[in-house]
């Protein structure tokens, strides 16, 4: 009986909360947009801002996995995740990384792409992430980094978490130009206008209320 109970209590939404299935689901289903966004921006030899674009520095100057960079880079946010915003989301926010690192090694093995024009990367990867993302955030989770800054800092001064995204990932944009041609960069800024007006016009506060 008391199984029963737990069960009908993990599949029990309302208006103004997710149940424990609909924050499953939510953190798979954005980590796996996330990876397919990923894969679009690799397979054109793109870039992205936030700690993604971080790890797609370390990838592309080192050589070592996208997967095994994205995990470690986003390692010194978890304090501040767990300070300022709480242990449920720090729990959930370390889940959808480690699943999406974890993705990103085991889904080009089932998936290959040959060739990706990089506007049209940009465009679609941008567009793949930002809704992983914007599903993330709807389940009070991110990918980390500089997610959970522009979180906290929405929720702090109200600033849009999506335009507080596009102004870091100018700086780590900005960086790439020791890696990547004019191009490409042009490329990966394009991506990631996409991918942040993608959360600026989709994710408020004040219209999305579920915990």
């Amino acid at each position: 009986m008391a199984a029963r109970t737990a069960f009908a209590g993990a599949l029990n939404s309302s208006a103004d909360r997710h149940s424990l299935f609909d924050d499953a689901q939510g953190l798979v289903a954005g980590s796996m947009l996330a990876v397919l966004g990923v894969s679009l921006l690799s397979s054109a030899g793109l870039l992205t801002g936030g700690t993604a674009g971080m790890a797609f520095l370390l990838h592309y100057a080192t050589g070592w996995s996208f997967g095994l960079c994205f995990f470690a880079v986003n390692l010194p946010f978890y304090y501040l995740a767990f300070r300022r915003l709480g242990p449920a989301f720090t729990v959930k926010t370390f889940a959808a990384i480690a699943l999406t690192s974890a993705l990103s090694e085991i889904v080009p093995r089932f998936i290959s792409l040959s060739h990706v024009d990089p506007i049209v990367g940009a465009l679609f990867g941008g567009l793949v992430i930002g809704a992983g993302m914007l599903a993330l955030f709807r389940h009070r989770a991110s990918l980390g980094g500089v997610g959970i800054l522009a979180l906290y800092i929405q929720e702090r001064f109200g600033w849009r978490a999506g335009l507080v995204q596009l102004g870091f990932d100018g700086v780590i944009l900005a960086l790439s130009f020791f890696v990547a041609s004019p191009f490409i960069i042009a490329c990966s800024v394009l991506g990631a206008v996409v991918l942040n007006l993608t959360l600026a016009i989709n994710h408020r506060k004040d219209r999305y209320i579920a915990m």
